[in-house]
């Protein structure tokens, strides 16, 4: 065990956001923490690191190498990006290694163990440690860096001149630096502002870490890839679900249907009971029977029923069809600047077609939808069907006025005497009383999210031109957009890197690459198999012996003991977490084995 939550509570005002939470987080386990924004996850997380006391309850944590990504990280406005992430690991490597080893000594002593000279020993080492120079290699800060998606122009830039994204990317690479030495990661939405290559390696790199994972996420395929365990909260207490997100799904619907059955069963005995006792008394009034069936109810197990959800459902709806061919574009040429960011793009988009675009950030991908706008100059050839009519939901909500207030915006749309549709468009998307009476300017992520929605659900449009449509809405609400943009009978393009979205939505992908779009008829999933099946290699592979059984949850493999495991050379870090906890032997025997690179 790590961390372990006992009987915790936490409120703020009246509001009580943890109740008597209960659980534990142990070595090597993979846990996600989901719910709806404002629920409490980050919450929950800054009371299992220390950073918020519990009102009642207690958390004890039984390790000190500890690496936490907060949703806001703190940061020194004036140190530079290199600084920051060079100087957060000392060159400790093999003295933090030894330090751990006394620390367990110190923990657990043995007979032989001299305990005055461990101490003295981990003083010297604590005194070195604290002495050391800053991590000085600069080839791994700069790797680092450049996996989450930051380049080297931004090296030499202070934390405080960089986006809100960036600076999110610059304390992940923090975290990622000191992580070898800790036990447990603790990641509050780590994906929310990395692109689809950076989250990938982050996955790949999460199943390959030997310590805990604890993580609060709204990307769906992350989890499903990085955690096979997972804590519902819900109403301020938590309930536990092995298996990744998508496990997770079936087993929660399964749990809740099952919590509506005994709380109908418990109502049914209850009303029998009394109606039992009532009757009694009735007929034999100077008898105490009665009294007997109203301890009964009383010795009942309670059964409440799961409580209903408002949902989240809207429909966007289609004017008219255009005609047969929406979008042409033929050696599409841009520049922003003296940067040339489309080169050459060629796009065909017919009535109907839903595609999604991703690529790695600054690929062109918004520049692309600005210029189908018209709102970029280009060069080549661009043609609009005549009969299409857009609607945009820009990734910044750029169409939003931040001076006017979420009302003001459907009724420009709407008319000024639709005030009561406009109401209750709002309401659809959770925006009630003063919410929709509020400057855009102060509202949230989330919330700005919602209203730009509202108002494609109030415009009819028959081209749907959407950058980002996920971002900022929680689980919930994805699943909402997904349903109304996969009843959605016009055409869409969409940017996201929401793999997710492309998986349920869309019918077409491109990735863009090099001012230039490759697309491919089909989802993503069937996407990334296609890449995968095209680098295929032979490799030598030893073989190995399944002895204790155990599942690989990034593919849904079971092993079961006495299996045979050829192991290529390049799948060695995959299978490396079996091999060291013994649920993989080495046996005699090689063989040739296709590996998909």
């Amino acid at each position: 065990m790590l961390i372990r939550a006992w009987a915790v509570s936490k409120s703020f005002g009246p509001k009580e956001v943890l109740k008597e939470v209960t659980f534990n987080i142990d070595e090597k386990d993979r846990v996600a923490i989901v719910g709806p924004n404002g629920v409490g996850k980050s919450t929950l997380l800054r009371v299992l690191m220390g950073e918020l006391a519990p009102d009642v309850g207690e958390v004890v944590r039984r390790t000190n190498h500890v690496c936490y990504m907060s949703q806001f990280p703190q940061y020194d406005p004036e140190e530079s990006v290199v600084d920051s992430v060079s100087g957060c690991v000392q060159s400790s490597g093999a003295i933090g290694k030894r330090m751990r080893e006394l620390e367990q000594m110190m923990l657990q002593p043995g007979p032989e163990v001299d305990m005055d000279q461990v101490a003295m020993e981990y003083g010297q080492l604590q005194e070195e440690f604290n002495n050391a120079d800053s991590f000085d290699d600069m080839a791994q800060v700069k790797e680092t860096l450049a996996k989450v998606g930051l380049p080297d122009d931004r090296l030499e830039k202070k934390v405080s001149e960089l986006s809100g994204g960036e600076r999110t990317k610059v304390m992940l690479a923090k975290v990622l630096m000191q992580a070898d030495e800790s036990d447990l990661l603790v990641l509050d939405e780590p994906t929310s502002h990395l692109d689809m290559a950076a989250t990938e390696w982050l996955e790949d790199y999460l199943l390959q870490y030997p310590g805990a994972v604890v993580v609060v996420s709204h990307d769906r395929y992350f989890l499903d890839r990085t955690v096979t365990n997972v804590i519902d909260l819900e109403d301020g207490m938590v309930r536990q679900f092995s298996g990744n997100y998508t496990d997770y799904v079936a087993k929660k619907r399964l749990d809740i249907e099952r919590r509506r059955i005994a709380a109908e069963k418990y109502e049914t005995e209850k009303q029998r009971l009394e109606d039992s006792a009532v009757e009694m008394h009735q007929k034999e009034w100077y008898k105490s029977k009665h009294k007997t069936r109203m301890k009964m109810v009383d010795r009942l197990e309670e059964a409440e029923p799961p409580k209903k959800r408002p949902e989240f459902n809207f429909k966007v709806e289609t004017k008219e069809r255009s005609g047969k061919n929406v979008i042409t574009a033929k050696g599409l040429r841009v520049r922003r600047g003296d940067k040339l960011v489309l080169d050459g793009l060629d796009l065909e988009i017919e009535v109907g077609d839903k595609l999604g675009i991703f690529g790695a950030n600054g690929s062109g991908k918004t520049t692309l939808m600005k210029t189908i706008l018209g709102e970029l100059p280009f060069q080549g050839e661009m043609w609009l069907a005549p009969g299409a009519v857009i609607g945009y939901f820009g990734q910044g909500h750029d169409q939003l006025n931040p001076d006017m207030t979420p009302e003001d915006h459907l009724l420009e749309s709407l008319g000024h005497d639709a005030r009561v549709e406009a109401r209750r468009l709002l309401a659809r998307f959770y925006l009630r009383s003063h919410e929709v009476q509020r400057p855009i300017s102060t509202l949230s992520g989330g919330e700005r999210a919602r209203v730009a929605l509202a108002m494609l659900l109030a415009e009819r449009r028959n081209l749907l031109l959407l950058d980002e449509p996920t971002n900022y809405l929680d689980i919930q609400a994805r699943q909402a957009v997904e349903g109304a943009l996969m009843d959605y009978q016009g055409t869409m393009l969409i940017i996201t890197h929401d793999r997710y979205l492309l998986n349920t939505v869309c019918n077409m992908v491109g990735e863009m690459r090099a001012g230039s779009i490759t697309v491919f008829p089909g989802t993503y999933s069937q996407f990334r198999q296609k890449v995968k099946e095209s680098t295929v290699s032979l490799e030598q592979a030893g073989v190995y012996k399944v002895v204790s059984g155990f599942t690989d949850w990034n593919t849904k493999t079971k092993y079961n003991v006495g299996d045979k495991v050829a192991v290529a050379p390049s799948e060695l870090e995959k299978y490396r977490w079996a091999m060291e906890s013994g649920k993989l032997k080495k046996v005699a025997g090689t063989e040739l084995k296709k590996v998909r690179k």
